[in-house]
């Protein structure tokens, strides 16, 4: 026998959803059972700055290899530590 559904409420504002969604089992609420897959390919992937100390000798390479490829130092970085991460996989 299928479990009967509450109907979701209808919220004022984004922060009021969000404190409902935190404190209740969507289980209650959806049927997960029937959901489906979905691409969203317009989504910018989150990001987060950081602060992190090199030797200046290190970070002047850095400048001149991403320089050699016409890109910006930071970038490279990003590229490098994303090689490297799927690498290790």
């Amino acid at each position: 026998m299928s479990k009967s559904l509450k109907p979701i409420p209808t919220f004022k504002t984004e922060a009021e959803e969000r404190a409902f969604w935190e404190s209740q089992d969507t289980t209650d609420y959806i049927d997960w059972g029937k959901a489906k897959q979905v691409v969203m390919p317009n989504l910018k992937p989150s990001s987060a700055s950081i602060s992190l100390r090199l030797p200046t000798g290190l970070l002047d390479q850095i400048k001149v290899a991403a320089n050699k490829r016409d890109v910006p130092y930071q970038s490279l970085i990003k590229i490098w530590l994303a090689e490297k991460v799927d690498s290790t996989k």
